[in-house]
């Protein structure tokens, strides 16, 4: 048995024992509200165990995730000074656009997302598949940052901390903000003053309160934040107005896709940029690895030139075999040559489909619990609506335990996504931890709930 397997058999004896798991509950459901804990009206945990890695479990989800963004990160390169390599990722004329307006920083990625399933074998050994790229909007950084303080509170935890070490990684907003940061004051040249800083979103997203457990934390800063709905902007006299507060940093939580739905290139923070009197993070330019057709980009037998032996094996180990809906010849995960189209209809046991640009799981099919029909017309439908079919990854999953309405405990499994966060396009640190009970795991989606990552190690 796993070091891990035994930290998770302790915590879970803690459970059964005398009242530890209700007394532990009573104080997470209140910290959950009094906290901002909140994914529209659903309280962000419905377990009572956080994820526990070994100090080994997470120097490799690290290291992995490290190379792994290394390949993005020259891919994004890659793809921002080629045309043509462009066209794989499948742009729209707008988007192709917006990439072109300078930002006055280097980083394409100041702060992003890598989703992964990382599983940890009873004998150690891992396995490790990312399958997307939150190029743009990441979201949880700082939810599971305050989760990490809250569950430490927890009768729970407490007895647990007695055997073993625990380290948490509430790292997120101290990492955030150092990343915003550094771009704005690379893009102003000088650390003048203090930026003038605005979170924009849409009215009543589910995230809102994401966004107050930032701007209180930026306030340890001396940085003033407002949250606005982009309706609420206006670029006039050469500033942009949030609110009518003039500001001079755009922190875009609103999807760029979404945006462009609404008001094409026609909107106060495209004006306010294309004068050059604002900087935003994320940059336009994270489309170019936001995009699901990047997956495709990386695993792609076209592109092989663009990496170096040591990016392949990771390409080959941690990447599914991803491919651009398209009629068109290419290599199969098993090396051999296919006819695309018919022979991902032939095995859509082993694939899913999914969207190239939309999220919360959105358009998401899982080939393996739909009916042939309903995969053949999606695959037509993906040949004018860019899509791609991806290899079935191996799925992580662990007992985690809960409390039944009448107070019993009940030990069951959920499916894992571990997320590793990505901090100023170069460094990996914190992580978003997702559990749900069915195969599309997305809190978007309305299932699953997030619960942090601990590190912990037994005592002597």
């Amino acid at each position: 048995m796993s070091q891990r397997q035994t930290a998770i058999d302790f915590y879970h004896e803690l459970c059964t024992t005398g009242a530890l798991a209700q007394d532990a509950w009573d104080v997470l459901l209140p910290g959950l509200s009094a906290r901002g804990l909140i994914f529209g009206d659903r309280p962000l945990t419905t377990v009572l165990r956080p994820l526990l890695h070994t100090g080994m479990d997470w120097h490799y989800l690290r290291w992995r995730s490290t190379v792994i963004l290394g390949v993005f990160r020259k891919m994004a390169e890659a793809l921002r000074d080629d045309p043509a390599l462009r066209t794989q990722v499948h742009l729209t004329p707008e988007e192709e656009e917006l990439i072109q307006i300078p930002v006055g920083f280097d980083a394409i990625l100041p702060t992003a997302r890598l989703d992964s399933f990382f599983t940890v074998h009873a004998d150690g050994s891992y396995q490790l598949n990312y399958v997307e790229l939150n190029g743009e909007s990441p979201a949880s950084m700082a939810y599971s940052d305050v989760l990490s303080e809250l569950f430490l509170e927890t009768p729970l935890m407490k007895a647990f901390s007695e055997r073993y070490h625990v380290d948490t990684l509430a790292v997120g907003r101290r990492n955030a903000v150092d990343a915003l940061l550094r771009i704005y004051y690379e893009w102003r040249g000088n650390r003048s003053k203090l930026p003038d800083l605005v979170i924009v979103d849409w009215e009543g997203v589910p995230t809102t309160t994401e966004f107050h457990l930032f701007v209180r934390y930026f306030a340890r800063y001396g940085v003033t934040v407002t949250i606005c709905d982009p309706g609420a902007m206006e670029f006039r006299n050469n500033t942009l107005y949030a609110d009518g507060r003039p500001v001079d940093f755009v922190y875009k939580r609103v999807l760029t896709t979404e945006l462009l739905q609404r008001y094409k290139l026609d909107h106060p923070i495209i004006e306010a940029l294309r004068a050059g009197v604002i900087c935003m993070a994320n940059p336009f330019t994270c489309k170019l690895v936001h995009k699901k057709a990047s997956f495709a980009v990386a695993s792609d037998e076209r592109n092989a030139w663009m990496f170096s032996p040591s990016e392949h094996e990771a390409i080959r180990q941690h990447i599914p075999w991803t491919r651009v809906v398209e009629e068109r010849r290419t290599v199969a995960p098993d090396g051999g040559s296919i006819d695309l189209l018919p022979w991902a209809s032939d095995h859509k046991d082993d694939l899913v489909l999914k969207p190239n640009d939309e999220y919360g799981g959105k358009g998401v099919l899982i080939g393996w619990e739909c009916e042939q029909a309903e995969w053949d017309a999606a695959l037509q439908a993906a040949l004018d609506d860019p899509a791609i079919v991806q290899a079935r990854a191996t799925i992580a999953y662990e007992d985690f335990p809960s409390l039944t309405p009448g107070g019993a405990i009940d030990i069951s499994r959920r499916l894992v996504d571990s997320d590793p966060f990505i901090f100023n396009g170069d460094m990996i640190d914190g992580c978003l931890v997702r559990l749900s009970k069915v195969t599309l795991l997305n809190v978007t989606a309305g299932g699953g709930s997030v619960v942090p990552a601990f590190i912990v190690d037994k005592r002597e």
